[in-house]
């Protein structure tokens, strides 16, 4: 069975960073792409970042290029979505997802998350 734990959220002031986890039993992210998806309240879960390192392929919305880093540790079990310079804009619940490879689509993922709370105060 596979499940997705995120963690790391919390409330940050502007122009600091977090670095969110999102923990994988079943699966590796060796095998899976992992995409990072947010939503804030009344609004749509929006695409944030996506790897593949069995691709080599990383995608960024426009929105976070240049501020975000996605990365795993060696077991493959974690990846981890490093958040710098982060703008009142960014508060929202952040899930992370796993899936054949990566993509901007939320249809493309198999396995998500149950999201972390991000706060930016300004």
């Amino acid at each position: 069975q596979v499940q997705l734990v995120e963690s790391g959220g919390g409330l940050v002031q502007a122009g600091g960073s977090l670095r969110l986890s999102c923990a994988a039993s079943g699966l590796t992210f060796g095998t899976y792409a992992v995409g990072w998806f947010r939503q804030a309240p009344g609004k749509d879960r929006d695409f944030v970042s996506a790897r593949s390192w069995r691709t080599g392929m990383t995608l960024n919305a426009d929105s976070v290029k240049g501020r975000v880093t996605i990365s795993k540790d060696n077991a493959e079990k974690t990846a981890y979505l490093q958040m710098d310079s982060l703008k009142p804009e960014d508060t929202a619940v952040y899930y992370c997802a796993a899936g054949p490879r990566s993509s901007s689509s939320n249809y493309e993922y198999n396995y998500w998350g149950q999201g972390t709370q991000v706060t930016v105060a300004s």
